[in-house]
């Protein structure tokens, strides 16, 4: 199997927003993540929004669509995400290429934080993105940070790790909220400026933290799981 190449991915994104423009049903369409943003590097995905028309039939919309993937990008498989009404459709290719898909109604379409660049049709006004509140995350760093403590006394170090992930979530979530950063940023390693930071080509990709930014737990609270019930399931889970 061969991985994608960059031109590959973009020639995919193009024919796909062609074929939303040419879809009457598709009234508006807006690139999301780091194509958004214009910080594509050779590990992006593909993550488009589609907005339908009023009239428009959502199941049949999305069959077409799942079907296009299929018979038109050899795609292998595919897995829903839902958060509220949004509908995301994730596809793999047989290039390992990640293709996001997700479907909106006309009345909720608009950005949801900084990573939404509009391509065609019109959008609501803009949502900020939600910021957790620093004496909730506090208090879960602490909570984490005793079973963190607990677990190794213990010798039970599966559940350390665990809590230390979700510690480390914590600490991670303030640093981005200190810096003005939004939590679901953190994947780009931006929230401590001053830094410097070099991809292995080399290059410098500007101000960035030297902590691993991936936030899982930040994600997963996007997705509707509240931190303490994330808190509980990792300590339920374990004992």
């Amino acid at each position: 199997m061969q991985m994608f190449t960059e031109q590959e991915r973009e020639h995919i994104r193009q024919e796909l927003v062609s074929a939303a423009e040419a879809d009457a049903r598709i009234i508006g369409a807006a690139h999301l993540g780091s194509a958004a943003l214009g910080r594509q590097d050779q590990w992006s995905d593909i993550d488009l929004a589609l907005c339908l028309a009023a009239d428009a039939d959502f199941n049949e919309v999305l069959a077409d669509w799942t079907h296009r993937m299929y018979s038109d990008h050899a795609a292998v498989t595919n897995h829903d995400v839902r958060r509220g009404t949004l509908l995301y459709r994730v596809f793999l290719l047989n290039s390992t290429l990640q293709v996001d898909l997700s479907f909106w109604q006309a009345t909720e379409f608009r950005a949801i934080g900084p990573k939404f660049s509009l391509i065609f049709g019109a959008a609501g006004e803009p949502i900020p993105a939600p910021q957790p509140d620093s004496m909730d995350v506090i208090g879960m760093a602490w909570l984490y940070a005793l079973h963190v403590r607990s677990s190794i006394a213990r010798g039970r170090r599966l559940q350390a790790e665990h809590m230390l992930s979700g510690m480390r979530d914590s600490v991670l979530a303030l640093a981005c909220k200190r810096h003005g950063v939004a939590c679901v940023q953190a994947a780009w390693s931006r929230c401590c400026p001053g830094e410097r930071s070099r991809r292995p080509s080399g290059r410098t990709t500007g101000p960035s933290c030297r902590l691993p930014c991936s936030v899982p737990g930040t994600h997963r609270a996007q997705k509707g799981v509240s931190r303490d019930n994330e808190y509980f399931a990792r300590r339920n889970s374990v004992r």
